[in-house]
């Protein structure tokens, strides 16, 4: 099903790409052959070859301004009129841009007539194409040609709903091949739809079953079952989307649909990848090379503060766990006196965090130096290395020790996605007052809906946090 998507996904690109250049060659014969409206004087007219660089230049912009307006999406359910929409956004951007690169580069005065209508037939020939393929699929899917197989996770009305709606709206093209429910009253066949178990036996279901998307109907109060559900999913390669039920998921809502008045909430992925991951690895090397120029000074002072104050090392060296469980060695200044990690166990008895964590308000061991480094974090100024190596970005998920990450639960795990942090959303948001639950949902948080103003906020709001000591002990 993924390949299918990715398929039709280049065909509509390509299927745009020739609708563009369609359009451009109309455009231009109404404003220079015909000249509708206005006649053109002999000094403006321009050969067509010499639009040959905009037309290229448009058949680049306007697929990514359409990739970035959702129109690849596939999303059964939108209207007609939101793909419109889409397209008319999508021109907009491409159109708003070459103007923009005229404004700059002018090799030649072109006709800003012929732009309009440039934008005008673009938006009616990919729209017209949009509705004749809606057409197409609908008849296709009615013959059970492109359908998506569907398991829904809760019997409940509003999975009840759902069923109802998929089997009174063929053309949508979905195929329901069951549902699983925890409660045994409800687990019996609901007409030609069959009852496959619990939702313990969900990856059972999805490796005996093929299934392209599973629908979560469970309440409000089952978060943790639905993040376990969704990592279960992912296991499987099988799209997940949730019915809302009154609660707040961490994840992102960045597309939703409807089926009949009945919204559907698309699962966001990573969104740390790929060009985003390489451009957040180039402000890293920079801001953190930069960083560990500028502070050589106070780092110096903190080793000399450090060395007065107790004996050992001035560096602390502890394995954590980084992207995709690599393991990677992270520098800190020392805080607590030498040796304090094996005085861990200990004080197991009186560790006031929650889940794997281990967090000690008024910790024994943190000497008095080291109290003051905590609470202004100057502790973690060492990191500036890690983030320059590449084992740590600036901003991302607390770093894990290896006795967390064997604690963790399945859904925990996404947060090792992406590279740990020397601060996120964590960090300004409680810190050390966080569960390890709220913890892990901020971090999920921020790798799905990451972008560069996300990281710039975070950054900018770590500076009072950490000159306040804000949930810092």
């Amino acid at each position: 099903m993924p390949e299918r998507r990715t398929w039709l996904a280049a065909a509509l690109v390509l299927l745009d790409v020739i609708l563009i250049n369609m359009a451009f060659a109309l455009a231009y014969w109404i404003r220079y052959e015909a000249q509708w409206v206005i006649p053109v004087d002999e000094v403006n007219y321009n050969p067509f070859d010499a639009y040959t660089g905009i037309v290229v230049l448009l058949s680049l912009l306007l697929p990514i301004a359409f990739k970035v307006e959702g129109l690849y999406d596939q999303r059964r359910e939108a209207s007609w009129l939101d793909e419109v929409y889409s397209i008319f956004s999508g021109t907009l951007i491409g159109i708003a841009v070459l103007v923009f690169l005229f404004f700059y580069v002018r090799p030649l005065v072109y006709s800003r007539l012929m732009l309009f209508y440039l934008f005008v037939l673009i938006v009616i020939l990919v729209s017209l194409s949009r509705l004749v393929l809606r057409l197409i699929f609908g008849r296709l899917r009615r013959r059970g040609i492109g359908v998506e197989r569907v398991l829904i996770v809760g019997a409940g009305d509003i999975g009840r709903t759902v069923m109802r709606n998929m089997i009174a709206q063929p053309e949508l093209g979905y195929q329901i091949v069951g549902f699983v429910d925890d409660d045994p009253d409800k687990r019996v066949n609901i007409g030609r739809v069959h009852a496959l178990g619990s939702t313990h036996d969900l990856p059972a279901v999805l490796h005996q079953q093929p299934v392209d998307q599973v629908i979560i109907t469970l309440p409000w109060d089952s978060h943790r079952q639905i993040m376990q559900i969704i990592a279960d999913c992912e296991g499987a390669g099988v799209r997940t989307r949730i019915v809302p039920d009154l609660f707040q998921l961490s994840l992102s809502r960045v597309q939703i649909d409807t089926l009949n008045g009945v919204p559907l909430i698309g699962v966001k992925a990573m969104s740390i990848r790929g060009w985003n991951l390489a451009l957040k690895r180039l402000i890293d090397v920079v801001i953190s090379g930069v960083l560990l120029i500028l502070n050589a000074p106070l780092l110096f002072a903190v080793a000399l503060l450090i060395k007065w104050d107790s004996p050992g090392p001035v560096l602390f060296r502890q394995k954590r766990v980084g992207r995709a469980g690599q393991m990677f060695t992270v520098f800190k200044f020392r805080s607590m006196r030498f040796g304090a990690e094996n005085e861990r166990y200990q004080l197991t008895g009186q560790n006031e965090a929650s889940g794997p964590l281990f967090k000690i308000r008024h910790d024994p061991r943190i000497t008095r130096v080291g109290r003051w480094l905590r609470r202004l974090s100057l502790d973690e100024l060492p990191q500036l290395y890690n983030v320059f190596r590449g084992e740590m970005s600036l901003v991302g998920p607390r770093p894990a020790i290896p006795a967390e990450v064997e604690q963790y639960q399945e859904w925990h795990r996404r947060r090792l996605d992406v590279s740990p942090g020397m601060t996120g959303l964590w960090q300004v948001s409680g810190r050390s007052e966080l569960t390890f639950d709220e913890m892990v949902m901020l971090d999920l948080f921020y790798a799905e809906n990451w972008s560069l103003g996300m990281d710039f906020k975070i950054l900018v709001r770590t500076i009072p946090t950490m000159l306040l000591g804000t949930g810092a002990y």
